[in-house]
């Protein structure tokens, strides 16, 4: 948000949503309207939205966002309201009430105390709470930052440490634990800290780039230009250069601060948001969204700005502007009124994915539209990356990545396309697994059902669809660890964010058998004519999945086996086998055994396959079912098979009315069996050989 810390007062609509969006907030919004309000405060530690009045301050959770949450309240003196925070563990109150004193409120037991500026010529331009071992609170002043230990017992603020700054003014965001201090004639000389449950880093001063409009001009930066953003675990700072009309964006490093390039802005009026970490820069003069993916390493756009979209407005209300001057007095038209305005003269965006209207009292929470993005370009590999970097809606993205792949083979699209949108799903489940971030977070019944309702969505199926700085230092990037400890100076700086938590839950990557169930089997029902389109696609997803070192189930393999043989390309299929394209298994020895009924040499590749696998017991019974019973019994003596019953055997040589054969497994079993001759098969097939022999002796 601009200007100091997260928690600085809000400062203070106009069309309505569109059709077509990949942005969107939906209604209804967190109405915080109560009586005697004093304005809106951001706690961003806390993840508070707080309204204060003369005695009381309400305050309402805004994550997980719930717009029907209930505020609490807490009891406090009047006076005069700058900002406010709450302490880390929820038990303090601080309250900014002038430039020079700030006053704390203990929620338990009622008691309060004062901490003011010493001396007089300094002013407070803000304040936080950390969860730095060094100090609990951090004061921010025109001369400096001020670390404090609070002590709610003797009611006082210990001073730890000093640092001498000329600031002019200040931004902090609890999600990164990164304080920058503006200072200069121009206010864009920098100093920054990180204040992390790790400890404190200094980081170098740096500059940043401003045009000038004219040859002696020196423009000052404002702090309503400047947020700092984390995107991808990594810490941002973006800066708004109103003169050249771009969006410049600086990469902390632990020994630097790399600036990574710029990006075009159409409107005197930006505000930056990032959602699921993509970076959305609304120009709110045009009153539209630009989606920005820097994990692509693309200066290029998303795709086209679209408007924000609001949904879930009830029909009644979708017709408020066209009601009477009489109808526009009641309250409900009021009501529907402010609340389908978007992107209002008193609209304040809060990094990362808040947007509050300030004056109407409503805070809306902004989201992707998965779908909407997905459908928007034609260059598929492209657009499943994005999907699987997706980790808010991982279960979307996850579903619309196999409807897409599902519909891109359905279509016969190009192999080469097909195989690159492949192997871009093969990369991004292998590096799930090396990270420990992939999951099964949905049942099997849960992914069709979501599977096959976006197989048949037409947006995804019948639209196009879509597709750093050398090493300073390590770069400073957000750790999901409360506890990790700060490591040497070429290791990585942590911050402790309990907010991207939910980013490790779950992960969109698509493993093997998932792509089986839910791409290629289907596809295999749904696909008409030669087969030998989805063979070549099957054996791109095996080198793919190869390359990843990552092995697949034989199912897929299996499948392969049935659509060659059912265009009669065995000899393919031999070469197939022979060079260990398709991994040798039992089940794909058996689609062998049953596949090569029309072909011998088939057949022979399926028999060696259990024989070098050891499946001794089914390759008995597949020898047995070819005639071979001797050689059968050969190898069930050799490598001691005794899975397999006498019965077996004796049936089949009595089958063959063969009767030396009957008599040769005979004698097999009476040799080598113990206890074979006091079996009732023996009897019976003894007396059967009697009568065989006595019937030829006739």
């Amino acid at each position: 948000m601009s200007g100091k810390a997260s928690s600085s007062q809000l400062s203070v609509s106009s069309s309505g949503s569109g059709g077509l969006s990949h942005v969107y907030i939906q209604h209804p919004p967190l109405r915080c309207n109560v009586p005697r309000s004093r304005g809106l405060f951001y706690d961003d530690g806390n993840k508070l939205l707080c309204s204060p009045t003369s005695d009381q301050v309400f305050s309402w959770k805004t994550a997980p966002f719930d717009p029907l949450v209930a505020p609490t309240s807490d009891l406090i003196s009047e006076g005069p309201i700058l900002s406010i925070r709450y302490s880390l563990d929820a038990k303090i109150i601080a309250i900014q009430r002038t430039s020079q004193e700030i006053q704390f409120f203990h929620r338990e037991t009622g008691q309060n105390f004062c901490h003011k500026c010493n001396p007089e010529s300094e002013s407070i331009l803000g304040f936080f709470w950390t969860d730095c071992p060094l100090c609990h609170f951090v004061l921010v002043k025109n001369s400096g930052l001020d670390l404090l230990a609070c002590d709610a017992e003797s009611k006082s603020l210990q001073l730890v440490k000093t640092r001498k700054l000329n600031v002019s003014w200040y931004l902090y965001t609890h999600e990164s634990r990164m304080v920058l201090l503006a200072s200069g004639m121009q206010c864009n000389t920098f100093s920054g800290f990180q204040f992390s449950s790790a400890g404190i880093v200094c980081l170098p001063k740096f500059e940043m780039i401003m045009a000038k409009s004219e040859a002696n001009s020196k423009p000052v930066l404002a702090a309503e230009d400047v947020y700092i953003a984390t995107i991808y675990g990594r810490i941002y700072c973006l800066q708004i250069d109103r003169v050249a009309m771009l969006l410049h964006s600086y990469r902390f490093y632990q020994d630097a601060v790399v600036q990574q390039g710029s990006l075009p802005i159409y409107s005197s009026q930006i505000a930056v948001s990032v959602v699921d970490n993509v970076l959305l820069i609304h120009q709110v003069d045009a009153k539209v969204v630009i989606l920005y993916d820097i994990f692509a390493n693309s200066r290029a756009p998303i795709s086209a700005p679209l408007p924000l979209l609001l949904r879930g407005l009830p029909r009644s209300n979708s017709f408020t502007s066209r009601s009477t001057a009489k109808d526009s007095e009641s309250p409900e038209a009021n009501i529907s009124d402010s609340e389908s305005k978007i992107y209002g003269d008193d609209w304040t965006f809060m990094i990362p994915d808040l947007a509050c209207d300030v004056s109407n009292k409503l805070l809306w929470k902004i989201n992707l539209d998965l779908e909407a993005i997905s459908a928007c370009s034609s260059e598929v590999p492209s657009v499943l990356e994005f999907l699987q970097h997706r980790k808010l809606e991982a279960s979307k993205a996850k579903q619309l990545c196999l409807a897409i792949t599902h519909n891109l083979i359905l279509e016969r699209r190009p192999v080469l396309m097909v195989a690159k949108a492949v192997e871009v799903l093969m990369v991004s489940y292998s590096q799930a697994l090396k990270t420990g971030s992939y999951l099964k977070g949905i049942k099997d019944t849960e992914v069709n059902a979501q599977f096959k309702s976006l197989k048949t969505n037409p947006k995804v199926n019948k639209e196009k669809l879509s597709g750093g700085a050398e090493r300073s230092s390590t770069e400073v990037h957000i750790s999901s660890s409360q506890s990790q400890q700060l490591g040497p100076a070429n290791s990585p700086l942590n911050a402790s964010v309990s907010e991207r938590q939910e980013s490790q839950l779950t992960s969109p990557a698509i493993s093997p058998d998932e792509m089986y169930s839910f791409v290629f089997a289907p596809v295999e029902e749904e696909m008409v004519g030669d087969s030998s389109y989805l063979v070549a696609i099957i054996l791109e997803f095996l080198r793919s999945a190869s390359s990843v070192k990552k092995k697949v189930k034989p199912n897929i393999n299996v499948l392969a086996i049935q659509l060659l043989a059912r265009n009669e390309r065995y000899a393919e299929l031999s070469l197939f086998i022979i060079n260990k394209v398709l991994e040798p298994s039992k089940k794909v020895a058996m689609q062998l055994l049953e596949s090569g009924g029309q072909n011998s040499q088939v057949r022979k590749l399926g028999l060696d396959m259990l024989r070098q696998l050891s499946f001794h017991h089914d390759y008995v019974l597949q020898l047995v079912q070819d005639g071979y019973y001797l050689e059968a019994l050969r190898y069930a003596r050799k490598h001691k098979v005794v899975t397999v019953r006498p019965s077996l055997f004796l049936e089949a040589a009595l089958a063959s009315n063969d009767s030396q054969l009957l008599a040769a497994v005979l004698r097999f079993f009476s040799d080598f069996t113990p206890g074979f001759k006091t079996t009732s098969d023996c009897h019976t097939y003894n007396r059967i050989l009697y009568e065989m022999n006595s019937a030829v002796a006739v």
